[in-house]
């Protein structure tokens, strides 16, 4: 009878323990909380695949109209690093490059002339983009 009470009270200090445990943390979960950045355009998942090219949708949208000395955020929502260089492939200009995005980093640029200005990612030469200021 005596050990059938103290299996019975090990038992039930297990349980307890389990249970007032189980909500006790000493680490924040940071990693669980989602990062907000305000973005104009997005590169999203899977566009470091050919084939975004075709549905137009390897920066979304891949024409943005802007006024005269407004800033542009892009924001890498995709899982491979990604860039934002003014040009094009084949003939780059050096008027605005992010360098490497990693993924959900943003580059920002503010556009203080007018005019149509392409885009492309250098990793990636089938993502384009436009930017027409106004």
């Amino acid at each position: 009878m005596l050990k059938k009470i103290i299996i019975i009270v090990i038992v039930v200090v297990i349980v307890i323990s389990t249970i007032s445990f189980s909500n006790f943390s000493t680490e924040e979960n940071i990693e669980d909380e989602d990062v907000i950045v305000k973005s104009d355009v997005v590169m999203p998942t899977k566009v470091s695949r050919p084939g975004c090219e075709d549905i137009d949708r390897c920066y979304v949208p891949s024409l943005i109209v802007v006024e005269k000395g407004k800033q542009v955020t892009w924001v890498n929502e995709d899982s491979a690093f990604h860039s934002v260089t003014s040009g094009s492939y084949d003939s780059p200009t050096d008027i605005f490059d992010s360098g490497y995005l990693d993924p959900y980093e943003s580059y920002s640029i503010t556009f203080d002339e007018t005019g149509t200005f392409d885009y492309f990612c250098t990793l990636h030469p089938w993502m384009k983009g436009q930017v027409l200021v106004e």
